[in-house]
């Protein structure tokens, strides 16, 4: 049984008998004949009564109606081995967060090979709004970020939680104290991530409850801000996650609400998940799981 002998039986019963078929398939009657006889001995049964109105036998009807679904389903099968074949040898596209590079990212592609070595991976790293944006434009397949403002367009899974933190060099006036009410950092020069960076809306609202107002410096890699402090006596506003150079120390500062949600995000649009983007997915999960439990 093959789908064109399915598709034939399918046109007889639409068209109403074998010759009107043949004509919409373009092909000649006797093989539209032919190809009722090879489906009707492999089903073994009867399929139609023969004469020219193309008459269903009582199997022949019991087998009609299920012919559209089983067609379907033929399809189905077929695009679904198709797909899986495709997913062997082609490109994910993943967003992360630039504290991801460092371990979880690597550690879940050294994993990612194993499984699928001719898949290749292409990574982009940015802030929330940059990968958001580039998800909604069908660049990303998915993202690990921050939770984006309008949630209208994303399905967001939170994974973990990052805390902002404030560093500064050891020989900062603030550097040798135990506890610091985050009102005194208001009194230096802070520097912090631009308005598309992953903290920018916590730290603000932070910000709005005092009256006195910090002279602030942004830089667009948050990463970037633990090497003004090194050198300039700053407070600089970070990430836990963080890597600080020598001589550059968090500061022991009491902050309400420094929880910021990190998690999995991909677009509501994307309905087809393929089994090398739900890998790849369980694998960084499961290094964010073996970090943050």
């Amino acid at each position: 049984m093959d789908l064109k002998e399915l598709i034939t039986f399918q046109t007889i019963l639409q068209e109403g008998n074998f010759s009107k078929a043949a004509a919409k398939l373009n092909y000649a009657q006797s093989t539209i004949t032919n190809q009722v006889q090879r489906l009707e001995k492999e089903l073994g049964i009867k399929l139609f009564k023969r004469g020219w109105d193309s008459e269903l036998t009582a199997s022949g009807r019991i087998f009609a109606a299920e012919i559209d679904s089983l067609i379907r389903h033929w399809n189905y099968v077929a695009d679904q081995a198709k797909a899986l074949q495709k997913e062997e040898i082609g490109t994910l596209r993943i967003g992360g967060l630039e504290s991801l590079t460092e371990q979880i990212l690597p550690k879940s592609l050294l994993r990612f090979m194993e499984h699928k070595p001719n898949v290749s991976c292409h990574f982009v790293i940015g802030n929330t709004a940059s990968l958001s944006h580039a998800l909604l434009q069908n660049q990303l397949d998915f993202a690990i970020c921050g939770e984006p403002v309008d949630l209208s367009s994303y399905h967001f899974e939170p994974l973990y939680q990052e805390r902002i933190s404030f560093v500064a060099g050891n020989n900062h006036p603030l550097a040798a104290k135990d506890e610091i009410a985050f009102e005194e950092l208001l009194g230096y020069p802070i520097i912090a991530g631009g308005a598309t960076c992953l903290y920018h809306s916590q730290l603000s609202k932070q910000f709005s409850r005092y009256t006195e107002t910090p002279f602030l410096h942004t830089v667009s890699q948050i990463s970037a801000i633990a090497g003004f402090v090194q050198q300039i006596a700053f407070v600089g506003a970070v990430l836990e996650s963080t890597p600080l150079p020598p001589n550059v120390v968090r500061l022991q500062v009491t902050l309400k609400e420094a929880a910021i949600p990190v998690g999995l995000l991909q677009s509501r649009n994307d309905e087809y998940l393929s089994s090398s983007k739900k890998l790849l997915m369980q694998l960084v999960k499961e290094e964010l799981e073996s970090i943050h439990d």
